[in-house]
């Protein structure tokens, strides 16, 4: 398994080069996400996309729909099987992505989180 900083590290450089198929590089291909922001541009989604397939056209559509989308690592925690990347999105806000990993240090399942309470936390257009 890859240590916790090299996955933070090629995490943030693949979304902050909107290389969608190097973030998705980084999940299995039954890998589930959850997230306001999937609530909010995949309606009837519930938040929840299943598959890496779902995850690229979500996200895909997350890219267009914020093209200045950068993201400033503020720092991550390690648990057993689970990274927490805690950063600072384009527009200001807080996050924490909750990554669950497999032995291989692939993310099987992953959760945005959002500090407070907003109608578009993303900044989402």
């Amino acid at each position: 398994m890859i240590a916790a900083h090299e996955f933070v590290d090629r995490w943030a450089r693949a979304w902050n080069a909107h290389d969608l198929e190097a973030v998705l590089a980084q999940f299995t291909d039954d890998a589930e996400f959850s997230s306001p922001v999937a609530a909010q541009l995949l309606p009837g989604s519930d938040g929840v996309v299943r598959g890496k397939e779902a995850l690229r056209a979500y996200w895909a559509e997350g890219l267009r729909r914020i093209p200045d989308l950068h993201f400033e690592v503020l720092g991550h925690y390690e648990g057993v099987g689970i990274l927490v990347i805690n950063y600072r999105n384009q527009i200001g806000r807080l996050v924490n992505e909750v990554l669950l990993l497999d032995a291989d240090g692939l993310a099987t399942r992953g959760y945005g989180t959002y500090l407070g309470e907003a109608e578009n936390p993303a900044g989402a257009r």
